[in-house]
């Protein structure tokens, strides 16, 4: 039997949906992250259970071939990137096979596989960055979590964001010492400065600051006045308050320090204003390919269609010209403000949006009799759930398109409308996230029954 701390030797012959390797040994399944399928290694046993074991990497015995050079001093450390060790080609065949692997062992359902969408630039593609601030020789450093804790990882330029987030970030910590901001500290709950929250738009490049801080600070409206000078782009600097004992990042209240509350950029040829709070996909020309494929899917002309999950409401915007009306639904005040603004800002007048949450909202759309010809959903991780599932397939729409950041809950959630009287035909999966464990999907499901 293994025991924590036993040194074995392995072949890895598959991976996890979330990146880790996988080897046997005497049957048992161990999990040894940022090792690829061909490697033979040489591990430490960190943790057993009763059918399989963790494993920490000692030495790579013959490394596999779809290896490739790491180029990223902290990769392993800061607990973003799980793939970077592997070819490109290699992470788009793992991705594919999750997504099969969810819809037909968790789903058992076995629709149609289209080819995945590629990401044409690997790195430098996100146009977000949130990151926890800290305290390294005595200066304000930025970093990420190393996996599993709270325990900040410096890092000086991450290779998934754009160069000049890297060059605003030393910029910051700089005034930041200047002015004697201090860190917030967990333990204790003393301290200002907690998160910083950059977003750029990838057409218009505009670029917003974030600060987001347990109390004020009375230098933070010279510090955002600094950035805007030395950073032309940078159209918007906000304060966000965030006192509270949580893991949540973002606070209730917001100040606008520095030009505008939002910034604006293009997707699918609409004009969209970013606010801090609301969601945005973070790869803008992958997102575009999604939407597309979604619409596609949803065959949206001069029908009815209802979106649920809309956030900005970029999703559904992108499809409003051709559609008879358009209703956006969303729990996020301010990405509902966003969503109003955005179809002003198009002159789209088919557009209507609702503040509530999926279930709720479901409900009232069914009490006003609405009947929409073609539903979008874009839940979060967790998924839609069983009872908004239930309320979604009792409006009886035709078609149900559903973009997922999770093929896991997308095939539970798809395996319940299955039982609902709409069956899971086509799946797509896209490379959202590169370098990292994490797919997006793109499903059609078709009504087989009356409800």
């Amino acid at each position: 039997m293994l025991k924590k701390n036993d040194t074995v030797e392995l072949e890895i012959t598959s991976l996890t949906s979330e990146g880790s390797g996988v080897g046997r040994y005497d049957g048992m399944a161990v999990f040894v992250p940022f090792t690829a399928v061909g490697d033979r290694i040489r591990c430490r046993i960190l943790k057993v259970k009763s059918s399989y074991a963790y494993a920490k990497t000692e030495e790579i015995l013959t490394p596999s071939e779809e290896r490739v050079p790491q180029d990223c001093p902290v990769y392993g450390k800061c607990g973003g990137c799980s793939l970077r060790h592997i070819s490109y080609d290699s992470q788009l065949k793992y991705k594919e096979k999750a997504v099969y692997d969810a819809f037909t062992r968790i789903g058992k359902l076995h629709p149609e596989f289209l080819p995945i969408i590629k990401n044409n630039s690997p790195d430098r593609y996100r146009n977000k960055l949130q990151m926890p601030v800290g305290v390294q020789d005595g200066r304000t450093a930025f970093g990420f979590y190393a996996f599993h804790s709270h325990r900040i990882i410096p890092c000086g330029d991450c290779l998934l964001q754009p160069e000049v987030f890297s060059v605003i970030l030393k910029r910051l910590s700089a005034l930041c010492d200047e002015y004697g901001v201090s860190t917030y500290d967990e333990a204790t709950g003393k301290g200002a400065l907690r998160h910083v929250y950059l977003r750029k738009g990838h057409y218009s490049g505009e670029i917003s600051l974030c600060m987001v801080s347990a109390r004020r600070h009375r230098s933070f409206a010279d510090i955002a006045a600094s950035i805007a000078e030395e950073f032309t782009a940078v159209t918007s600097v906000v304060l966000n308050l965030n006192p509270d004992d949580t893991n949540v990042i973002l606070g209730e209240r917001e100040e606008v320090l520095y030009g505008q509350p939002c910034i604006t950029d293009t997707m699918c040829g609409k004009t969209v204003y970013i606010a801090p709070k609301a969601f945005y996909q973070v790869n803008t020309p992958v997102a575009e390919e999604i939407y597309r494929q979604a619409a596609e899917f949803a065959e949206p002309d001069g029908k009815t269609v209802l979106d649920l999950y809309c956030g900005a409401g970029t999703i559904g915007l992108s499809m409003a010209d051709r559609a008879k009306k358009l209703i956006g639904v969303e729990i996020v005040p301010d990405a509902v403000e966003n969503a109003r603004r955005n179809a002003a800002a198009n002159n789209i007048f088919n557009a209507e949006f609702i503040c509530a949450d999926a279930a709720k909202a479901a409900k009232e759309l069914n009490a006003r009799k609405l009947r929409p010809d073609v539903i979008i959903i874009d839940p979060p991780r967790k998924g839609c759930g069983q009872a908004a599932a239930e309320e979604i397939a009792l409006f009886g729409a035709e078609r149900i398109v559903m973009i997922s950041c999770n093929p896991a809950t997308a095939a539970r959630d798809c395996a319940c409308f299955e039982q609902l009287g709409y069956r899971t035909e086509k799946v797509r999966a896209a490379d959202m996230f590169s370098n990292t464990g994490h797919v997006e999907c793109v499903v059609l499901m078709s009504r087989t029954s009356c409800i």
